[in-house]
């Protein structure tokens, strides 16, 4: 450290001095003070420059740091830590129900049985606890172990980053009796917490709508939040999880329940495969650390090991990953040592034994180390031995009581290990020569001239046909076309030997660069980007099937680095008179048809206005929308008319029915325009239909700040029976489409027109339909939409393009190849585990599972090619 004579270092006593430079042509004269220096450096760096972020706001500035991205991704992100929150109540035995709903407005609700967050005031927050675990960043009651022994959300951040990540989030919470409320905006409490009504349930229902100010998609995939749920239920045994999707014309729900837990997983990873013995499964627990394995060797070729820390898929591993195959490896190896017949045999590598495995690993850690936020590789030293010796014991008392098995499992290793040599010959075959050796690249690919990958694309197409036109059509600058000729080889069936001696196989391997299995380098992709480009047929669909299939099996690390592609060439050509349009799905070719169909028309109020172009076709654009609303309105069983008379005598469309049983049995049915008409609702009805009850000390007062009281040690509701009786029995419905009708309504106002007349006919047509010198009257709004879709569909050609090979060159450059106005889909890794389940179904050995698939599913099919 410097003495005070140092050379630059000024004495503390010397407030205004400032550091002198050693040796500087503009050096600054020891009697300069800190004015001085400021107008010299005008870019001081001082106290002004620290931004300090108080609540949120952290989260919203960056929510990468929190969620991982702001796309697809972590839109479902939010979904996994509310949902989190409900499985660490099932992990302590207090929730036994989920039940997740995409809602029509794609927000989602996640509601549970569980104890329900704690309603009371927190005693240094001055604030109720709810709000507090929502608002406060590292907030929640899983810092301590007297709450939860074990949890997946140790942050204390994954509620309250939802709470910062949505427009809105509204929570419901039951429990002491009584069910309260309380709602915020974009992380901000807008409505305190009240108590809503008596109630004798108890759990949390969280409902939140993600911001579209953050995230750049607001769509939810069924099949993602599915897999995830699908999971949770196998990883929980005993636990119901519902999924519920009400976006649709009709709903769709599905139920996750197993009470065999991980071996029922294993069994659902296995199907399609043959299995070569039982499922191996045990549970035991060491130090204070949970392992729960299930595992299954079948007559595959591929390893299949899912980890998990307390629910949490920890796709990057972690040490009890590491620790489990070290002791698979080291068991299978003392095993062969310790049998006469095998003496002579070599032992064979973590990569032989684990060939054909299907496993998954379940730890429960106190408290783990994950690697940042989202939690995908496990760092605790010490899981690392525990499961090692876990494993290890149990795997050889096993073998040792079932020798049949343990010898399928080891001669599967030995095969295993024999050809990995004969692959690694095989694999000579398809390396990249150097120039002195010659080029070893296919024939049959056209290659770019570009030499940075990160530039290069490399289109797969099907046929010599399709290669044609796409060799004509490319731009030969970054464009590579590789043609494949026939059906591609089903590697799903196959050893690496056979794989690495078929000729479509060798060519791919060979144009792509990064070679296979333990010499796979994915830096040494000579493309990042690898599109697939086949037909839309039956056909097209099994080769695509088929290059996935080996993308998935061989290459991996290709797909998690982002480099994977399907084209999507459009399905239609529509063509009316002089009018062209290239379309890709078939809600696309309607709109279009309601396009053309208004080319023609203009529309004629009752006082004689006449409407055209943008103005016309945005009313007939509201009007479908408006219909489409209101079809959604059968889900809840509400019958259009009804609600639209409702509305008209609200004068508003109502946002909630509640249904109230009435004292003889009968139900009696309201409509509120708002949430404080539907409490003045219940609170009428409460007066009519319950007696008063004398009040008593235990009775909260209606506001919700006070400290309720706790639930019994059994975590069952404070209420009694008697209580229980006197229960108002109502159901409140809460309609999300109100919102969207509300704000269509009032489009349709600025354009002169009530939301009464999309479907309320009066005494006078509500408007002309002009066409030409025709005027043809219309009673209601809704009879001029469909009049105008009929009017679409005449007249008009459509071409539906089933091969590649059916279009010009040119048409396939402008529709599916110029980078400007192709469409393409990413394929990513986002369930690895139904990924890997379904391969196995659909491209395995078995033919049954695969017909039973089909048999199920065949009334979901939408193109059936014939």
């Amino acid at each position: 450290m410097a003495n005070e004579d140092s050379p630059g270092i000024v004495p503390a006593s010397s407030p205004d001095a400032v550091p002198t430079p050693a040796s500087a042509e503009n050096a600054i004269p020891p009697s300069a003070t800190r004015d001085d220096f400021q107008e010299l450096d005008t870019s001081a760096y001082n106290a002004d420059q620290i931004t300090v972020l108080e609540g949120l706001e952290a989260v919203r500035l960056r929510p990468s740091m929190y969620i991982g991205d702001t796309g697809e991704r972590g839109l479902h992100h939010l979904v996994y830590e509310v949902v989190d929150n409900s499985i660490d109540e099932a992990l302590m035995g207090y929730c036994k129900n989920i039940e997740v709903i995409i809602n029509f407005d794609n927000s989602v609700s996640v509601a549970d049985d569980g104890r329900g967050i704690p309603v009371d005031m927190h005693p240094i927050e001055g604030k109720p606890a709810c709000e507090v675990a929502l608002t406060v960043l590292h907030a929640g009651g899983k810092f301590n172990h007297n709450a939860y022994k074990v949890s997946g959300g140790l942050h204390g951040v994954g509620v309250s980053c939802v709470n910062a990540l949505s427009a809105w989030l509204a929570l419901r919470i039951e429990r002491d009796g009584f069910e309260h409320q309380i709602k915020f905006e974009r992380g901000h409490t807008v409505d305190p917490l009240t108590v809503v009504r008596p109630s004798n349930r108890r759990g949390t229902t969280v409902t939140f709508k993600p911001d579209h100010e953050i995230f750049s998609t607001l769509d939810f995939k069924w099949d993602i939040l599915a897999n995830r749920l699908r999971e949770l239920a196998f990883l929980n045994a005993g636990l119901r999880i519902i999924l519920k999707d009400m976006r649709g014309e009709t709903p769709r729900e599905e139920s996750f329940h197993f009470m065999g837990g991980l071996k029922e997983f294993v069994q659902h990873l296995n199907q399609g495969k043959s299995p070569l013995h039982e499922i191996i499964y045990f549970q035991t627990s060491r130090d204070n650390v949970e392992a729960e394995i299930s595992m299954q060797y079948n007559d595959g070729y591929t390893e299949n090991i899912y980890s998990y820390t307390n629910n949490i898929n920890t796709i990057e591993g972690g040490t009890h990953l590491t620790g489990f195959q070290g002791a698979l490896t080291r068991c299978i190896n003392n095993y062969i040592k310790a049998t006469p017949s095998l003496k002579n045999e070599n032992a064979v590598s973590g990569t032989d034994v684990r060939e054909g495995l299907t496993a998954v690993i379940s730890v429960k850690v106190p408290d783990p180390q994950f690697e940042g936020q989202t939690k995908t590789k496990l760092g605790n030293g010490e899981v690392r031995g525990i499961v090692d010796s876990i494993v290890y014991d149990t795997l050889t008392t096993y073998f040792e009581e079932h020798p049949q098995d343990a010898r399928q499992v080891i001669e599967k290793a030995l095969l295993a290990n024999r050809a990995r040599e004969a692959a690694r010959k095989a694999r000579e075959l398809t390396r990249r020569k150097t120039a002195l050796d010659g080029s070893a690249l296919p024939g049959k690919l056209a290659d770019c001239s570009e030499k940075d990958p990160a530039l290069s694309e490399l289109y797969i197409v099907e046929g010599d046909s399709a290669g044609g036109s796409a060799k004509q059509g490319r731009n030969s600058k970054n464009q590579a076309i590789l043609p494949i000729r026939g059906k591609l080889l089903n590697v799903e069936k196959a050893r690496l030997d056979k794989l690495l001696n078929n000729n479509e196989i060798r060519s791919l391997i060979t144009a792509i660069g990064c070679g296979v299995e333990s010499e796979f380098d994915v830096t040494k992709a000579r493309y990042h980007r690898v599109v697939i480009m086949t037909d839309a047929d039956v056909d097209g669909s099994h080769i695509r099937t088929l290059l996935l299939t080996f993308f998935f099996r061989q290459m991996k690390p290709l797909i998690e680095a982002g480099y994977v592609y399907i084209a999507k060439p459009p399905l239609f050509k529509v063509t009316r008179r002089k009018h062209e349009q290239y379309v890709e799905s078939e809600d696309q070719l309607d709109g279009i048809l309601l396009g053309l169909g208004m080319q023609d028309i203009n529309l004629r109020r009752q006082n004689g206005d006449v409407l055209t172009g943008d103005v016309a076709s945005d009313i007939v654009q509201i009007v479908r929308e408006f219909i489409r609303l209101s079809n959604n309105l059968l889900r809840y069983g509400i019958d259009t008319n009804v609600y639209m008379q409702q509305a008209l005598e609200l004068g508003a469309f109502p946002v909630a029915m509640v249904t109230i049983r009435e004292n003889n049995g009968a139900i009696s049915i309201f409509y509120a325009r708002d949430e404080e008409h539907s409490r003045t609702i219940i609170a009428d009805a409460q007066q009519r239909l319950m007696p008063a009850a004398p009040a008593t000390d235990a009775t909260p007062p209606m506001d919700a700040t006070a400290p309720a009281a706790d639930s019994n040690a059994e975590g069952q509701d404070a209420t009694s029976a008697d209580e229980d009786a006197n229960q108002l029995d109502t159901d409140i419905v809460n309609i999300i489409e109100a919102k969207f009708l509300r704000e269509l309504g009032e489009r349709l106002q600025r354009h002169g027109f009530a939301p009464c007349d999309v479907f309320i006919a009066g005494a006078a047509p509500v408007v002309e339909m002009l066409q030409g010198e025709n005027a043809t009257p219309m009673a209601t709004l809704a009879e001029l939409y469909t009049r105008i879709t009929d009017i679409g569909r005449q007249g008009i050609y459509i071409q539906r393009y089933k091969g590649l090979g059916e279009m010009n060159p040119d048409q396939l450059w402008e529709t599916t190849m110029d980078p400007d106005r192709r469409k393409m889909l990413k394929v990513t890794m986002d369930d690895a585990v139904e990924a890997e389940r379904m391969f196995s179904l659909l491209m395995g050995e078995l033919v049954e599972p695969r017909r039973e698939y089909i048999e199920m599913h065949a009334d979901s099919v939408k193109d059936l090619d014939i």
